[in-house]
């Protein structure tokens, strides 16, 4: 479980992750996307119409308690995460459409999630407070404004607030590492392998559905690399956020289980797909200029 100090922590360090987005947010970033609706079509489709069926799917396959399969659930509608930006960069692919569907998928979740939770748990028959997770969803939006008008106020300043953000993203990790593990690594241990399963395969299907869907799509190469990143990638700590301060103690172990197992491999995951990402842009860098000869 999560004690207080830590829920006080990653409170805080929600609150800085959603601000560090907002920093990034400028009112030419919605009438850009208002312009390009295809941008949005494809993160609205890969963050709230793969992700969910795919949790839904393996909450529904895979011989797991009640209580994951919420967690499967919270991390599967839950918007993308920033450090997909991160990646995203680093594979070469289109930085400001990942930008954009994770503004995109954030902003929209708030009403999205608390539906497609209710309508998935009533699948599965289990029971998800979608109240309080409104409650929560809204409140984390104030950061977001708080960030924007940081970034409205003093350009340099936003950028350093987004900056902080993105890094503290990679911290929440690690921070996941060296408090929450160590002292539930005998619950680990104990940790049906179906659950490891479904907090990886999360991530790799939801690389491999929306890669799908920008090829059928016809994206360049830089959009499909960029799409599969932000449609794989969740928004790990603000599911553990939502977890810790909706769910009673008695249950709160046993769903947290998926986010963080998600969190943690997620990194490597990520890390995997953009080195090959990298290989195939290279390659394709070396293939041009011996077509042109």
């Amino acid at each position: 479980m999560v004690g207080p100090l830590e829920q006080a922590i990653l409170a805080l360090m929600i609150a800085v992750i959603m601000l560090g987005m907002g920093a990034s947010l400028t009112p030419r970033d919605f009438t850009s996307a208002l312009k390009r609706p295809q941008g949005l079509f494809i993160g609205v489709v890969s963050q709230y119409g793969f992700m969910p069926l795919i949790a839904f799917t393996l909450a529904m396959v895979l011989p797991v308690s009640d209580p994951v399969k919420i967690g499967l659930l919270i991390m599967g509608c839950m918007p993308g995460g920033t450090t997909s930006n991160i990646f995203t960069y680093f594979s070469k692919g289109n930085l400001a459409l990942s930008v954009l569907m994770t503004v995109t998928s954030t902003l929209f979740g708030v009403v999205l999630i608390p539906i497609l939770l209710l309508v998935y748990a009533a699948g599965l028959d289990i029971d998800i407070p979608a109240s309080n997770i409104v409650v929560t969803l809204i409140l984390l939006l104030v950061p977001v404004a708080i960030g924007m008008a940081i970034r409205r106020w003093n350009a340099n300043v936003g950028a350093l607030v987004e900056l902080g953000g993105s890094a503290l993203g990679i911290f929440f990790i690690v921070f996941l590492l060296v408090s929450w593990v160590p002292r539930n690594w005998a619950f680990l241990l104990t940790t049906p392998p179906s659950v490891f399963l479904g907090a990886i395969a999360l991530g790799v299907m939801g690389f491999a559905c929306g890669y799908g869907l920008s090829i059928l799509m016809r994206q360049t190469p830089r959009n499909a690399r960029t799409v599969a990143l932000e449609t794989g990638i969740q928004n790990g700590p603000l599911a553990v956020a939502l977890v810790v301060l909706t769910f009673a103690s008695t249950q709160q172990q046993e769903i947290l289980a998926v986010p963080v197992l998600y969190s943690l491999f997620i990194v490597i995951t990520s890390s995997l797909l953009t080195l090959w990402f990298r290989r195939i842009d290279a390659r394709s860098q070396q293939t041009l200029p011996n077509a042109l000869l």
